[in-house]
């Protein structure tokens, strides 16, 4: 990812802001921003806000042949991506560092935790199990991508809901939701990343840091934990020296922070499964604030249809009748006039003649031109006959093909030498003399 550089100022101004226990977002060095989550309509569809930070995740499954080593246990698959619509800094078609980091780091938080008992997905030992997929797609960027992405993951597993089945014999029987009710994943703990930015080589420390503060920041610590204050995974980067207390300290705080997050997305499940109880509306949809002007939903109002011709009649009746229309125009003062008060309107008649007009010259312009393409036709008609007079036609003495020889044709010249004139000139002085002396001597 080619992040936008920052300048010298804002750098320095930043760090100064730190200095003084001051965030461009207003909160403390220990605040957490606001989570919300908001469900699909399909199981396993969810949406996780992190302040501007957002994260869709989607969940799948599929029966597949288990892996040779691991015969009654089922598969687990996690993908993030990246996209230039979260932010322009990230191209499309390739792996960034930063990717392949976000990937390892959400395996070990999920997988290797074993939050999710692997064993309840084999369906068939050796044959069949069930491979879970989860996909988490990066929708705005404003920092800390870890921390939104491990519980909009964790989100969408325990919302997720798998299709029943039945083993009789070597066949399997997997049910639609119609059939029988879709089975949850067992799922033993919800392991939560949360994120600390160290500035000034440890001196200074920031809870959840923002885009702005990823780019001057030194270093960052990320820990997994569940709400039974275990911890699952823990990874430093970016070559800072930490001391044992401070890692303590870190590890407090996120025991704090991870058990208002796990108690906020169980809130969050209750209230989806009871308005799907309930016959609610849900989705992302419903989720959205009826103040706000984006809203994808509006109250019907009742009309009543009974009496709706007695009503017209009503109102017909009570209404104005038309003012008259005057047959002269209105004379504010002598000698003016307003256009288009107190005459009747005309407009339709104008229009009526102006299409008998257009009418009338397509007629003209269509003859015009059925004379010009005769004129034409007769032109090389005369023409034809006349080369074919003057041209010789040689034939070859060949059975196969038939030659044509075509000599170029002499155009006619057009203006006569300037000696044939001089003759007709002196010709015609000499016919004249010749009468004038006939008329003389007669």
């Amino acid at each position: 990812m080619k992040a936008t550089p920052l300048s010298n100022c804002e750098r320095r101004f930043l760090l100064r802001a730190i200095e003084e226990r001051k965030r461009l977002d207003g909160r403390q060095c220990y605040d957490y921003r606001n989570v919300r989550i908001s469900f699909g309509v399909d199981y396993g569809c969810c949406i996780v806000e992190l302040g501007k930070t957002r994260v869709l995740a989607q969940v799948s499954c599929e029966l597949v042949p288990p892996k040779p080593n691991r015969p009654t246990e089922g598969i687990l698959f996690f993908n993030l991506e990246l996209s230039p619509m979260a932010a322009p800094g990230f191209e499309p078609g390739r792996q960034p560092e930063l990717l392949v980091k976000l990937n390892r780091l959400i395996e070990r938080c999920l997988r290797n935790s074993r939050c999710i008992d692997t064993e309840s997905l084999c369906v068939v030992a050796g044959e069949k199990v069930w491979q879970i997929r989860l996909d988490l797609h990066l929708l705005n960027h404003d920092g800390n991508i870890i921390d939104a992405a491990s519980i909009a993951g964790i989100v969408a597993l325990c919302h997720f809901r798998r299709p029943d089945v039945s083993v009789q014999g070597e066949e399997v029987t997997v049910y639609t939701p119609e059939e029988r009710d879709p089975v949850p994943l067992s799922i033993h703990h919800m392991p939560i990343c949360v994120s600390f930015a160290f500035f000034q080589q440890g001196t200074y420390l920031l809870v959840d840091p923002s885009e702005r503060e990823e780019l001057v920041m030194d270093g960052v610590l990320v820990i997994a934990m569940n709400k039974h204050r275990e911890i699952c995974t823990i990874q430093s980067s970016g070559g800072i020296m930490l001391v044992k207390d401070q890692v303590l300290r870190c590890s407090k705080i996120t025991a704090v922070k991870v058990a208002e997050i796990t108690e906020l997305i169980q809130k969050a499940l209750e209230n989806d499964q009871r308005a799907r109880k309930e016959g609610g509306k849900f989705g992302f949809a419903e989720s959205i604030p009826n103040q706000k002007i984006t809203a994808f939903k509006m109250e019907s109002a009742a009309v009543d249809t009974n009496n709706v011709e007695e009503q017209a009649e009503e109102i017909i009746a009570k209404a104005d009748p038309p003012s008259e229309v005057f047959s002269k125009p209105i004379l504010h003062t002598p000698g003016t006039a307003q256009i288009g008060e107190g005459i009747e309107n005309s407009w339709g008649d104008l229009e009526e003649s102006e299409k008998e007009e257009a009418v009338e010259e397509e007629d003209e312009s269509e003859a015009a031109a059925a004379l010009e393409c005769q004129k034409m036709e007769t032109e090389d008609t005369s023409m034809m006959t006349e080369t074919k007079k003057d041209e010789p036609i040689v034939l070859s003495d060949s059975e196969e093909e038939e030659v044509v020889i075509l000599e170029p044709q002499e155009l006619p010249s057009k203006t006569r030498p300037q000696s044939s004139l001089k003759q007709e000139t002196t010709s015609k002085k000499a016919f004249n003399k010749r009468r004038r002396k006939k008329r003389v001597a007669r």
